[in-house]
């Protein structure tokens, strides 16, 4: 028997549902434990690692492997989850037009160890109680929100692209939907990720301006160690154009060990494959 699987996990899907999905195609594995080691968003796509058997007992041991994601950020536009299911907030008016030179220029400061703060919808503990608890009851401004320190070993721009308002707003509305609805109780203070004020705010940012109006979209690729988020590496990639951005969309590649090297960008000495 395997001691792992590497599954590639859908945008809307859970890791749970990935793990469901694989039992039914796979019978013979239905009475066998199964967890995955690292999960990923909602709104996130991409590679999954999943221990089997007895595996699961040595979970502790993957739980710190490093991992390379593509992402997208939207720039003029930010919410309070750092991703388009966030209840957001709108420029007045549309950020200047975006340039590869000052993308390079801004991400060159924020590769090596850095420190990045907690995304407010995580799981991170404060008082004994997840940030995203105290972001929906509203006391967020009460605590301090705890930092993490993270490795960014490689943070590269490879495209720039424009999409217009009225693209932005299908494309947001299309991946909110594809979520399943939440009806579990001990969820319902998230109100089925406030699915309904999110959604609300998207048609507002269609009638805020004219259709055609542009966004800049820059695409990156990074090579990360483990737990840093790339939706809070999204707004401080913005924040050092002085705009608003967030994650338009998140995509993870390759999960393993990554290790520095000097005059080049550092090699895998490990790779989970499926």
């Amino acid at each position: 028997m395997k001691k792992y699987v590497v599954l590639d996990k859908k945008v809307g899907q859970t890791p749970l549902q990935c793990i469901d999905l694989y039992k039914k195609k796979h019978p013979e594995l239905i009475n066998i434990p199964m967890t995955y080691a690292g999960r990923l968003d909602p709104l996130a796509s991409g590679k999954l690692l999943i221990l089997i058997g007895e595996e699961c007992k040595h979970k502790e041991q993957y739980l710190h492997l490093d991992k390379q994601y593509t992402f997208q950020v939207l720039f003029g536009v930010s919410s309070d989850t750092g991703d388009i299911m966030g209840r957001l907030h709108l420029l007045k008016q549309l950020p200047k037009s975006i340039t590869k030179k000052n993308l390079d220029i801004a991400v060159k400061t924020l590769t090596g160890e850095i420190e990045l703060p907690y995304p407010h919808f995580s799981s991170k503990t404060v008082q004994g109680k997840p940030l995203h608890t105290w972001a929906l009851e509203g006391k967020i401004n009460e605590i301090e929100i705890p930092k993490k320190k993270s490795i960014i070993y490689n943070l590269r721009c490879t495209n720039i692209i424009e999409r217009n308002r009225s693209d932005v707003y299908s494309y947001a509305v299309n991946k909110i939907k594809t979520i399943p609805k939440v009806t579990e109780l001990r969820k319902a203070i998230g109100n089925d990720f406030r699915r309904k004020d999110i959604l609300s705010d998207w048609d507002t940012f269609l009638q805020k301006g004219q259709a055609d109006d542009t966004f800049s979209l820059a695409t990156f690729v990074c090579t990360a160690s483990s737990g840093t988020y790339m939706r809070t590496l999204a707004e401080v990639i913005a924040k050092e154009l002085q705009t608003y951005g967030l994650a338009y969309s998140i995509h993870r590649t390759k999960i393993g060990i990554f290790k520095r090297l000097p005059f080049i960008n550092g090699i895998w000495l490990k790779a989970y494959t499926k």
